[in-house]
């Protein structure tokens, strides 16, 4: 039976302890997406708790970290989503994401608006990506795919 969250306490109390073990047991989050059967991204929120994972992919991660019956029961659940309190972010990661819609954000509404019409770009039927690449000066380069499904605005 598919259960649903209100309160995403349960959801952040079980994200705190899976981070725990992850790090306990010096797993990463690309071994725990393996076991899951899913990708690194939505493995990593789901654990976060902003996913619920399929019973299977939920108990093999349960077990991967030594989790008990009822995580792998809470991971199935649909949380409240949401990870960021209101206010601008003061972690230095989050707040550059928040900067970038800050400076660029205007841009994509008007891109999205321009190339498909009144509409928004689905968070629910997404696919995200996070790839390390060489940057020809030197150094790394962050490649951070967004892939929503386009929906569009229906009149009623």
């Amino acid at each position: 039976m598919i259960h649903a969250q209100f309160d995403p306490a349960a959801r952040q109390a079980l994200a705190a302890t899976a981070v725990e073990a992850k790090v306990r047991k010096d797993l990463s989050w690309q071994q725990i997406a393996d076991a899951a059967g899913l990708s690194t991204a939505f493995v990593t929120a789901a654990v976060l708790g902003q996913h619920p994972l399929p019973e299977a992919a939920a108990e093999a991660v349960a077990e991967l970290l030594g989790l008990d019956e009822n995580a792998a029961t809470l991971l199935q659940t649909i949380p409240t989503r949401g990870s960021i309190d209101g206010g601008i972010p003061t972690d230095p990661t989050i707040y550059r994401f928040y900067e970038m819609l800050q400076v660029y954000g205007t841009t994509l509404k008007a891109l999205v608006h321009e190339q498909f019409g009144d509409g928004i770009i689905s968070a629910i039927n997404f696919k995200l990506d996070v790839q390390k690449v060489a940057d020809p000066e030197g150094g790394d380069r962050a490649v951070i795919t967004l892939d929503g499904k386009y929906l569009p605005t229906k009149p009623f």
